[in-house]
């Protein structure tokens, strides 16, 4: 396992936020959703690409708090900017999305 120090990781700024809307990416060479995250007043919305179509259905994620890097430079994707990235897990059935357990404030920050 490699060892970062604090000032790496203090240097994410991962948030909280809310999928409000999910749509096929008919442009993405793999199979994917564009997703527009509700990340409140500080940040606004993102939008992200998030290759989680056999674990999740558009439906699914509606309404689903999860926790995205806000900070990352913008990264095209096809005809698709993505401006943050969504963190999940690499289990044995594909990704899982990282979630809060309760109810939080978008836009609220992991520390």
């Amino acid at each position: 396992m490699n060892t970062v120090d604090y000032s790496n990781f203090s240097s994410l700024d991962i948030r909280v936020g809310t999928i409000i809307i999910a749509e096929w990416f008919d442009g993405a060479r793999n199979p994917s959703f564009k997703l527009q995250i509700n990340f409140g007043e500080e940040i606004g919305m993102l939008k992200s690409s998030a290759q989680i179509t056999e674990e999740y259905s558009t439906h699914d994620l509606i309404g689903k708090q999860i926790l995205a890097v806000v900070n990352f430079p913008k990264k095209q994707i096809a005809n698709f900017m993505s401006e943050c990235l969504v963190l999940g897990v690499y289990g044995n059935e594909g990704v899982v999305l990282l979630q809060t357990d309760k109810q939080c404030e978008n836009g609220q920050k992991v520390g």
